[in-house]
């Protein structure tokens, strides 16, 4: 008896869904189904895109002190500088171009958020599929520091760990890793439990593959469609959070834009008429956390179409 190849990528009501049974073309066009969705995905495709390439597509480097001038401190919307150009979501209180500013500070945003999702993903899913398949005292400490943390406001874990680290990149991402994993190894404990006692499990076993091998090339895969879902919707917790802090004072420093800098930017000057400032910010953060969030919703209802509306 051989142990079944793992080739799956979701789980229906029957069992195990083979690649061959769900390819690319399929999953594409089970994605076009829903409008939404796809308007989602249009609008997270135009906004990694504005990410991406901003130093090409910002009419100014609002980070570039030598292009700054305080005389164009807070413009309205369409304000024209002294050299001519137009600001066309008005500028800051040191002169940026907000419209430049929030390229910026998508990129920044998105990085944060996925770099932090990725890791948080790599180390909850090994963690929460180890303590399925061991079992025991392993199983036991993991779930129960995962329930401990679980158990915490993610804001006040991160804000903890970064009165400690104190400002950075490197440090708000690993706040918002320490503050995620636990979702992650929960979930793919969850899913793992589901899968160890299956047939091809077993067989596997039986033809005596190394316990790591299991774990990585049959547990974990047939674990990945659940943490997809809740990866996209970690992620766009995380880039709000991140928002959040920054927009506290903890989070990244002055020197790195990001979208919940910006709009703190503006929070002292909101109600004196000076809306723009945060506004516009604000509203760059929302439609981002929108398209990632109508993105995951339909992948969940692909993945596990039990959940489907």
């Amino acid at each position: 008896m051989s142990a079944a190849p793992i080739e799956s990528i979701g789980i229906d009501g029957g069992g195990v869904i083979d690649r061959t049974h769900l390819p690319w073309r399929r999953f594409a066009s089970q994605f076009a189904e829903s409008k939404i969705a796809m308007f989602g995905l249009a609008m997270l495709v135009v906004i990694v895109a504005i990410a991406l390439f901003a130093p090409w597509l910002a009419p100014q480097n609002p980070y570039d002190l030598t292009k700054l001038d305080l005389m164009d401190s807070r413009q309205p919307p369409g304000a024209q500088s002294m050299d001519g150009m137009t600001y066309w979501l008005g500028t800051d209180g040191q002169g940026r171009d907000m419209l430049s500013a929030i390229f910026y500070g998508l990129r920044v945003s998105l990085m944060v958020g996925v770099v932090s999702g990725v890791i948080a993903l790599t180390i909850g899913s090994i963690l929460g599929v180890l303590a399925a398949y061991l079992g025991g005292r392993f199983e036991q400490i993991i779930m129960r520091i995962v329930d401990i943390q679980l158990g915490f406001p993610a804001i006040l874990v991160a804000l903890i760990l970064l009165a400690v680290l104190g400002k950075g990149v490197d440090k708000i991402i690993i706040a918002l890793v320490a503050v995620q994993w636990a979702y992650y190894a929960r979930t793919a404990r969850s899913a793992a439990l589901v899968e160890r006692n299956k047939e091809y499990i077993e067989a596997a076993r039986s033809l005596g593959l190394s316990s790591v091998r299991i774990v990585l090339r049959h547990l974990l895969p047939n674990a990945l469609p659940p943490l997809i879902v809740v990866g996209t919707v970690q992620v766009a917790h995380a880039i709000a959070l991140e928002a959040t802090l920054s927009f506290l004072g903890l989070g990244l420093p002055p020197t790195e834009p990001s979208l919940g800098l910006l709009i703190a930017n503006g929070y002292e000057v909101l109600m004196s008429g000076k809306y723009w400032i945060s506004m516009y910010p604000g509203l760059a953060l929302l439609l981002t956390i929108l398209a990632i969030n109508l993105v995951g919703d339909q992948l969940r209802d692909i993945l596990n179409p039990r959940l489907a509306r």
